[in-house]
């Protein structure tokens, strides 16, 4: 009988150990710190050129950020169905960038706390594949935040070459609050 008793804790503690290692084997990583995003889209006219062929710059936009450690971290990631005919023209545009925000997330107007420009993608955008679709992702841009909630917003800003016009901002959906 007294082996039967010492067994029987072992018994519990391996059958424990076992279900543990079980639950540990299956358990989804901890996705606390995943990045929340929203998708919007727009379409965008070369106000300099009004000729028979189509001109327009369907955009896709997915705004994203993340608090993690009291960091607030945002990106944007942009693709575009493009006119053919803009490929590997270096003469579409005079400027072309990404302005994305970090913003706190108030009633009213939220109050931007961090931003920055990014031009790489006015050379995808003259430069994109054989149909004139491309894509671009900013930087990560990075705010150590306070308490509160916060989002990333942004827009793409188009200089359009021979318009007479400096910079024309399409802005688009900001990402959830974090």
């Amino acid at each position: 009988m007294r082996a039967l008793k010492r067994s029987a804790p072992a018994t519990v503690v391996a059958a424990l150990a076992a279900a543990t290692a079980a639950a540990l084997a299956t358990a989804a990583p901890a996705s606390a710190a995943d990045y929340h995003c929203t998708t919007s889209r727009a379409s965008v006219d070369n106000p300099a050129y009004s000729g028979p062929l189509s001109d327009n710059i369907s955009f896709t936009t997915k705004l994203c950020a993340k608090r993690a450690s009291g960091v607030i971290s945002a990106y944007a990631s942009i693709s575009w169905d493009g006119p053919v005919w803009y490929v590997n023209q270096s003469d579409v545009f005079d400027g072309a960038r990404v302005h994305l925000q970090i913003k706190r997330s108030v009633s009213g107007p939220d109050p931007v706390v961090k931003s920055a420009n990014y031009y790489g993608i006015e050379y995808a955008l003259e430069h994109g594949n054989t149909l004139g679709n491309g894509s671009f992702r900013t930087p990560t841009l990075t705010y150590r935040a306070k308490s509160g909630r916060y989002l990333g917003d942004g827009s793409i800003q188009l200089d359009w070459n021979n318009d007479g016009k400096s910079y024309r901002t399409t802005a688009f959906s900001a990402s959830p609050s974090v």
